[in-house]
């Protein structure tokens, strides 16, 4: 879920579950991925076959994809960038203080980035003659992957005034386009900056996606391919719940979100607490996420049955997803989100200082409020 979330207030049915992307697999195929999902681990992928919180183990998946795609390309620039992404988001790159957003960690943009390889390939695999990506768009779009969330990343000296990167929700992709063409042209891709750093926006809300200008209509597939990654990625996870709770929701209160201060004194609150952004999600999904999936970026996430048998296993986990969340918003049983998976950080310092901006913003705003009684 992003930023911006345009969702229908009158929206009802929330016990109703997504069908977008009903696998034509048959039920055997949908039993075996379904199967997968029941045993998977809180960090792994949809298969429970990738550790999706370990850069190694995404990046050797990664390559193996690419490397079966494209048998006589080369992808030695993918060991770089994975290399250089664990350094930007442990802390460990100079002059920037690492991941310290708990919802936009570093196993979400390792899951979207095994998803967006996936995509390609699948792409691969069912396009016509003479429309392929080719392996330079395929680099492209999996560094664009790596790095889209870039944008959360503090700099110790720019950002100074800064106390966590979910300070910057709200413009955060346009942070990841000046990083991409800064970092680019530092590992001898200075050619693709100008498209990555317009291609990144297909996973935001800053620009319209149908406003997004692409010099080749292949680059505005691939940014399809893209913002799909970026949205079944996360929908997806095994604890998409907790985390839009237990996180999410306090990344919209430190990035003005969840809260909107519309001029000193006034405000307007959009999700008053983790439960209530999780009563608001099915219509998110309704009203933004599935017509973003279906029509604005074409139902790309279909090309995904190409590599598993006519199956979708990433549509069956958001649509087991929604599910369950169905059933708590029916049944009020909000004890049944019980999982409290790690947060992949790069320090866990970071958790605390959320935790009292969450704090801090609610005494402000109970301050607010009291004078406004005050002086009603």
């Amino acid at each position: 879920m992003d930023p911006v979330n345009p969702v229908n207030p009158d929206a009802g049915g929330h016990g109703r579950a997504p069908q977008a992307g009903r696998s034509a697999g048959g039920a055997a195929g949908a039993e075996k991925y379904k199967k997968m999902l029941q045993d998977r681990r809180n960090d792994f992928d949809v298969t429970n076959t990738v550790q999706v919180s370990n850069p190694a183990a995404v990046r050797d998946a990664v390559r193996e994809l690419l490397e079966r795609t494209y048998p006589d390309a080369g992808f030695d620039k993918i060991w770089l960038a994975f290399y250089d992404f664990e350094r930007l988001f442990t802390g460990r790159m100079p002059g920037y203080l690492g991941c310290d957003t708990s919802y936009h960690d570093i196993q979400h943009t390792l899951d979207m980035t095994l998803a967006m390889a996936r995509l390609i390939a699948g792409y691969e695999a069912a396009r016509n003659i003479g429309e392929s990506l080719g392996p330079e768009r395929a680099l492209l779009g999996i560094i664009t992957s790596l790095f889209h969330d870039a944008g959360y990343i503090r700099h110790e000296l720019r950002d100074r005034e800064y106390r966590n990167g979910a300070e910057f929700t709200l413009y955060h992709v346009s942070r990841s386009a000046d990083f991409l063409r800064r970092y680019l042209p530092g590992i001898g891709l200075d050619h693709l900056a100008p498209a990555a750093s317009k291609l990144v926006h297909f996973t935001g809300y800053e620009i319209a996606p149908e406003a997004i200008e692409m010099e080749d209509p292949k680059n505005t597939l691939l940014g399809h391919l893209l913002g799909t990654a970026d949205l079944v990625a996360q929908m997806a996870d095994r604890c998409y719940l907790e985390k839009c709770r237990d996180r999410l929701y306090s990344e919209f209160v430190v990035g003005g979100v969840a809260i909107e201060n519309a001029r000193p004194g006034e405000f307007m609150v959009r999700y008053e607490s983790g439960e209530d952004l999780l009563r608001q999600t099915p219509g998110f999904f309704e009203y933004s996420a599935l017509p973003r999936l279906e029509n604005t970026f074409g139902g790309v996430y279909r090309y995904l049955e190409a590599l598993f048998e006519g199956q979708n296993p990433y549509m069956l986990a958001i649509e087991a997803n929604f599910t369950f969340l169905g059933r708590i918003l029916e049944s009020g049983h909000w004890q049944l989100l019980r999982r409290n998976p790690p947060a992949f950080v790069g320090e866990q310092s970071s958790l605390r200082t959320m935790r009292e901006m969450v704090e801090e913003t609610g005494t402000r705003l109970a301050r607010i409020r009291l004078g406004n009684t005050a002086t009603g």
